[in-house]
């Protein structure tokens, strides 16, 4: 059972939080189309950003629309954690996603103001350790995910941590389409995680050339590598080319601080993230055109499953 405050949604959907990508536009557009709107912490620089931008999004937003999200890392190599939690404690975030280390201090600071928290996993064994921290959700990144994306099957990551958990989960892998947010709760999911979709839209913090770069990709067009963080990831591989590497060709030693020329070749601002969804992907309209392609589709799929069609 999902929580009061996602069981009203629009559409059942979490938009991903995209590292430079997510910002205030894109997210009160997501939260106005009726389902979570997201950001890392992190985008907001210098820190001090983080307190105007959740005053921003709280101004836009009124009673009727979806609630917005907040993602921290949780890890040692973020300093300003402790700083991120007390300005999302001041504005009662309703929604934290942590992400690399069990959250279990952040999930009792974040409990403590009323908000609830969801945790990135890509196995069974990140799920047992994130619900023993006692997170309300889970967010299964399955293959195919953009950015840093684990490699089990969606059909097999649900099914192994359906078997502990029957609590709230969203699913990340490859999710573009209407169809495709049914069949993450015919699988047994409750909602889809999305991220690729809304790089690709008039509000995300995009390159004109990454949004059409987006749109002209196919999943071929997808390398996953942990040659850029030193965690494996899916990027684009016309943007590795275009820093005069061989995407097909990359050494799998972590090179994060190599220089390629005078320039450090940096993930995410020179090397761009998507998932294997692109190929479904043509254009970058405004978030509210892309909401209501997917409310569209989803009924549609919906309706042809109700009538025991096999496609929409």
């Amino acid at each position: 059972m999902l929580p009061p405050l996602l069981s009203r949604l629009a559409l059942p959907v979490i938009a991903a939080p995209m590292f430079i990508v997510s910002n205030p536009e894109l997210v009160i557009a997501q939260c106005k189309g009726g389902i979570v709107g997201s950001f890392p912490a992190l985008n907001a620089r210098p820190k001090e950003e983080l307190d105007g931008w959740l005053t921003r999004i709280r101004a836009a937003l009124g009673p009727g629309d979806a609630p917005f999200a907040v993602n921290q890392i949780v890890h040692a190599s973020n300093d300003r954690l402790e700083h991120d939690l007390e300005v999302c404690a001041r504005h009662r975030v309703p929604m934290i996603i942590t992400s690399l280390r069990a959250p279990g201090e952040v999930v009792r600071a974040v409990h403590g103001w009323g908000g609830i928290v969801f945790h990135d996993v890509t196995n069974l064994r990140h799920a047992e350790k994130a619900l023993e921290a006692g997170v309300d959700g889970l967010v299964l990144v399955a293959a195919g995910a953009g950015g840093h994306a684990g490699t089990m099957s969606p059909f097999a990551l649900v099914a192994e941590v359906r078997r502990i958990w029957n609590g709230p989960i969203a699913l990340s892998g490859a999710i573009t389409e209407g169809r495709q947010i049914l069949a993450a709760q015919a699988m047994g999911a409750d909602l889809a995680y999305m991220g690729t979709r809304f790089i690709a839209t008039a509000e995300a913090n995009a390159a004109e050339r990454y949004k059409a770069m987006i749109a002209e990709s196919a999943a071929s067009d997808i390398v996953y590598t942990p040659f850029f963080s030193g965690v494996p990831g899916n990027y684009l591989k016309p943007s590795i080319a275009a820093q005069g590497l061989d995407p097909d060709n990359l050494p799998t030693a972590d090179k994060t601080r190599m220089s390629f020329g005078s320039d450090r070749v940096r993930p995410w601002k020179d090397i761009w993230g998507a998932g294997q969804g692109v190929g479904s992907i043509v254009d970058a309209p405004p978030t509210a055109e892309v909401i209501a392609r997917l409310r569209h589709d989803y009924a549609a799929a919906l309706a042809a499953l109700t009538r025991g069609e096999s496609h929409a």
